[in-house]
């Protein structure tokens, strides 16, 4: 059956509800009950008996999304451990002794970043407080520090593949291809997709391109001055940060190195007899894998937080517990997002929409960049990228498939625009959570940050265009060449101050 417009509905809904409520659950099920009133004539008990029973219970008892469930509840688990041990800030004092100039510690920060790949939201969490006292010291700015932790918590954590991040959206790319009966692994697409990821790879490259060249935008430059400006106790900060999340000094480094070292070593030991990385391995095989490596990872950590009475164990095992509840909205949203896709699936959105943008002759080369900006605009609005990817998944891929678009490219731009609209987005949980971090004003960083942002967002759009003709990865370096042309030509050196730094 052609349900035409109507199809349209359930995305429509879900987008305008998470708007509006900035809920991502309430809008992904409101959109999902669209649906079902579709399908059952405007019943309502009808549609209620059928979201419940055709869908969620469904998506449940699929035993590849059970295990995508599992996997995230452990990894849940081991990043509350890993959040709560104070590892992460007894490694960051650990440096303070060789950090001493302006770019030193902006690098630091920026590896320190990146070293907390495992969670988006501890970043900001773990390496500001750090840092903060270093950066009021040598004087830069709150709102710099704020914007490399945004730039280095959901920009790194969406390219790694075994972690929430990845495991997440690689739950809804299967969902996708079940639903178009494609024979290809969610995993290899996600791989191919990291070129193609050009916002993050932009965000993430952006961070040292500035501080060796010392430029800046903006309100960021004014942001500097002032900084320039100001005295600070580091002592006394330093002392405060040091308490870290337990409020003790017993925290080692090993406490970070050590369990990441043993996820990654489970994961190759239990993986590599099946020929990974160089091979194809089996999905469930992989989540298996992952999920021991996380396992054995906390059980580590636990052990090191005994030995190093940074907690008793009770504590400890309540931690991870607590942890492992954190992970109930993201294993409801996914629930809620497959069953959203299922439905548009069966509703024929995505082809309503392919063959309305061939009736008008709509380029298939423009396809990218389009799902881009709408991405971009949704996670702008909702301040949510995973509720975007949610909602946007399920249209970009059948587009891509429809229009013979390499599925990377597809998925690179519905994770780029997510991105892009996250980091401009005032409700963004990360950009909150990075000003916290720095301990500077949420909408001092957003005006600092936004123009950061927008010069990367103007480039992944041009480079999206590119991709979507060439479908070559090239596009990336493109990207990254056009970023570097940007900062010679409107930036401008820092003051002598900095320059001495340097």
């Amino acid at each position: 059956m052609d349900y035409g417009f109507l199809s349209l509905l359930p995305p429509i809904v879900a987008v305008v509800m998470a708007i509006k409520s900035k809920n991502v659950i309430l809008s992904l099920f409101c959109g999902g009950f669209v649906g079902t009133m579709i399908f059952a004539s405007g019943n309502p008990f009808l549609a209620t008996k059928s979201i419940i029973g055709d869908y969620l219970f469904v998506q449940l008892t699929d035993s590849y999304n059970a295990g995508v469930i599992v996997l995230v509840i452990f990894i849940g688990g081991f990043i509350k451990l890993m959040e709560k041990s104070g590892g992460a800030q007894a490694f960051s004092k650990s440096v303070y002794k060789y950090v001493n100039t302006k770019l030193k510690a902006q690098l630091c920060a920026w590896v320190g970043g990146i070293l907390i790949f495992f969670s988006d939201l501890g970043t900001p969490l773990l390496v500001g407080p750090v840092f903060r006292p270093l950066f009021d010291k040598l004087k830069i700015s709150r709102e710099k520090l704020a914007w490399i932790l945004d730039s280095t918590s959901s920009p790194v954590a969406i390219l790694i593949p075994f972690i929430g991040w990845g495991v997440y959206i690689m739950g809804l790319i299967q969902a996708e291809f079940d639903n178009l009966n494609v024979a290809q692994s969610d995993y290899a697409t996600f791989v191919e997709a990291i070129p193609f990821q050009i916002y993050a790879i932009l965000a993430i490259i952006m961070i040292p391109l500035s501080a060796f060249m010392k430029k800046d935008f903006s309100q960021m430059k004014k942001a500097e001055a002032e900084a320039a400006s100001r005295e600070y106790s580091f002592e006394e900060d330093v002392q405060g940060a040091s308490k870290g999340q337990m409020g003790t000094g017993n925290a080692r480094p090993s406490m970070v190195i050590v369990p990441i070292v043993v996820v990654f070593a489970t994961l190759f030991i239990t993986l590599a007899p099946l020929g990974f990385p160089f091979q194809k391995v089996d999905g469930n095989a992989f989540r298996v894998a992952l999920t021991m490596g996380y396992f054995f990872g906390a059980l580590v950590l636990m052990a090191l937080i005994g030995v190093y009475r940074v907690k008793n164990f009770q504590d400890t095992f309540k931690i991870y517990v607590d942890g492992m509840k954190g992970m109930t909205d993201v294993a409801v949203t996914l629930v809620l997002a497959w069953s959203l896709g299922s439905m548009i699936s069966a509703l024929g959105t995505a082809e309503f929409i392919v063959n309305g943008l061939k009736s008008i002759h709509f380029s298939a080369g423009l396809v990218p960049a389009a799902i881009f900006v709408f991405g971009a605009f949704v996670s702008f609005s909702t301040g949510s990228s995973w509720g975007t990817f949610a909602i946007m998944m399920p249209l970009a891929i059948p587009m891509a498939h429809a229009f013979g678009i390499p599925y990377a490219i597809a998925v690179g731009a519905v994770l780029s625009g997510g991105l892009f609209g996250d980091h401009c987005s005032p409700i963004s949980d990360t950009t909150i959570l990075s000003s916290t971090g720095a301990q500077c004003d949420l909408v001092d960083h957003v005006k600092t940050q936004l123009p950061y942002a927008c010069v990367n967002g103007v480039i992944a759009f041009g480079a999206f265009v590119f991709a979507g003709f060439t479908r070559s990865p090239l596009a990336v370096v493109l990207a990254v060449t056009a970023l570097f042309g940007v900062m010679m030509v409107w930036g401008r050196r820092g003051d002598a101050s900095g320059r001495a730094d340097g």
